[in-house]
């Protein structure tokens, strides 16, 4: 039976994967293993604004021409910045995936880094910083993660600060990439009809002479500090809660038992308990949810609400009663049979969309060297017994291992 993904390693560590389809829509993405977790102090921000800066000129190529490149053939390039990946992708008919190809190889291996564009870039960034300002509904997941890691570059921000941003200099970029970039930690991900020999051709072209490195910089393990509350005064018209604790880590073998629970309490399903509990039956929030967010050596795990000032102490008892019911009360039968039956196809209708195929993969093959099917995970799912959930929502969602942030 042919495998579902194909892969290929370059000489220089760099590894590929691909999955071939029938579509006329190719994928094709570029993930390293670097991002703002890998910041130093002084550096907040840096890896967001590179991820911005690649866009703005080789030696082959002005700003223009590198947007039009794919634009002019009806395809679109994009990237993206997480606390531990960069990725820089593109979207293109089959018959131009040469294309987007090289095009990402010349942005990621020969940005210039004009001194005149990053004085434009910071003032486009700062704009951002105070869009995400004035929305305390995404703004709190970031000041809980500070919270969680106060001591620590992984709860920082991603965007960083005007005050960091501005003390970026002509220099800052190359050595980030220097001391970050590793050949090991790279991954070329490709969703398409394509020959994967066609494939393997071109990534030896554009990505074979890069010289073999090692990342330089030490990743130092975050502490979690844990069972604070703090109440910060952003003149909201609601008030907004989170509850935020430490999670299971990406290699951690419980991790997929916290997609499962967190999922139940406040996935993106309109059936999720906290849903259920706060707007469904009570018309006490608009917005209730949970996430869970895992990395290489910890994770976060956070329950949101916001609702109006006079419902505050009524919503937050709720979602109390709702975390304390998973702690000590096991699923029945049936209710663990449809929470299963409920992620899997969450998983196997996000895969339909090929470009989130393309990133999930590359992204599981860089930190796993592998991908699991749909049917693994199914048998893996099928294996979570009621005590195993109701274990973890003690560990995880215990009160004293959670914090609390307020805006009001």
């Amino acid at each position: 039976m042919e495998p579902l993904f194909k892969t290929y390693q370059l000489k220089n560590g760099i590894r590929l994967i691909h999955k071939p389809n029938q579509s006329e829509v190719a994928h094709f993405g570029l993930i390293v293993h670097t991002g703002t977790r890998d910041e130093l102090q002084e550096e907040h921000g840096l890896a967001h604004f590179m991820e911005h800066m690649f866009f703005k000129g080789t030696p082959k190529r002005s700003a223009y021409q590198i947007i039009s490149r794919l634009e002019d053939a009806g395809g679109e390039i994009n990237a993206y910045t997480t606390k531990e990946e960069t990725a820089l992708y593109a979207t293109i008919l089959k018959q131009d995936y040469k294309k987007a190809i090289e095009l990402i190889q010349d942005i990621f291996l020969h940005s210039k880094f004009p001194e005149k564009e990053r004085e434009k870039e910071t003032e486009v960034i700062l704009n951002e910083i105070q869009n995400y300002e004035d929305s305390p509904s995404e703004l709190i997941f970031d000041r809980a993660e500070e919270m969680l890691f106060p001591n620590h570059s992984i709860g920082r921000n991603i965007l960083g600060s005007k005050e960091s941003l501005l003390k970026f200099r002509n220099g800052s970029m190359e050595k980030f990439q220097l001391e970050n970039y590793s050949t090991e930690e790279i991954v070329l991900a490709s969703v398409g009809n394509i020959p994967f020999e066609q494939i393997q051709y071109a990534a030896e072209k554009y990505f074979s002479g890069i010289p073999h490195k090692s990342r330089l910089r030490k990743n130092v393990h975050p502490e979690a500090s844990v069972g604070k509350k703090i109440t910060e005064k952003r003149n909201t018209f609601q008030k907004h809660c989170m509850l935020v604790g430490k999670a299971y880590s990406l290699p951690d073998q419980r991790r997929l038992q916290l997609y499962l629970l967190n999922n139940i309490l406040g996935g993106p399903g309109m059936n999720s308990r906290l849903n259920l509990a706060l707007r469904e039956r009570r018309g006490y929030s608009y917005s209730a949810e949970s996430h869970y967010a895992p990395y290489t050596d910890t994770g976060v795990m956070m329950i949101y609400f916001s609702c109006d000032g006079d419902r505050f102490k009524k919503s937050l008892q709720v979602t109390r009663e709702e975390i304390n019911k998973l702690r000590t009360k096991l699923l029945t039968d049936s209710r663990l049979i449809n929470a299963r039956k409920q992620l899997v196809g969450q998983l196997a209708i996000s895969s339909e969309n090929n470009e989130h195929l393309m990133l999930t993969m590359g992204k599981s093959y860089l930190l796993f060297n592998r991908v699991d099917s749909l049917d693994t995970i199914r048998k893996k799912l099928n294996d979570i017994t009621s005590t195993q959930l109701r274990d973890t929502a003690n560990e995880i969602l215990h009160p004293e291992n959670l914090n609390m942030l307020i805006f009001e």
